[in-house]
């Protein structure tokens, strides 16, 4: 069994931020460099999240029930950065809320 604090960095986060680019890209329509932008990594890393190249491993560790708890999250994210509501380091508190909502129950 993996500590919470473990799967949640191993599997939770990079679903999260996979699931806010999709937002951006897709609901937003931003380009990939833009959602790039907004959310702090590169154009590369965005397409592969768009095209479910990164991560999707380990999906079964999270539990069908935490997901939509994910991509809940992840809208309100993405809304907020489409709209220049947040910046890029303040999307960083939206990432601990769901960290600390997942290791602190």
């Amino acid at each position: 069994m993996n500590p919470r604090c473990e799967v949640v960095g191993k599997y939770v986060v990079p679903l999260f931020r996979s699931l806010v680019a999709k937002e951006l890209v897709n609901t937003y329509n931003l380009t990939q460099v833009e959602a790039a932008q907004r959310l702090g990594t590169t154009q590369a890393a965005i397409s592969q999240y768009v095209h479910a190249k990164r991560a999707n491993k380990g999906l079964e560790q999270l539990g069908s029930d935490v997901i939509p708890k994910i991509q809940a999250m992840a809208t309100e994210t993405a809304k907020k950065l489409a709209k220049k509501e947040i910046t890029t380091d303040q999307a960083t508190v939206d990432f601990c809320k769901l960290c600390t909502s997942f290791c602190c129950k």
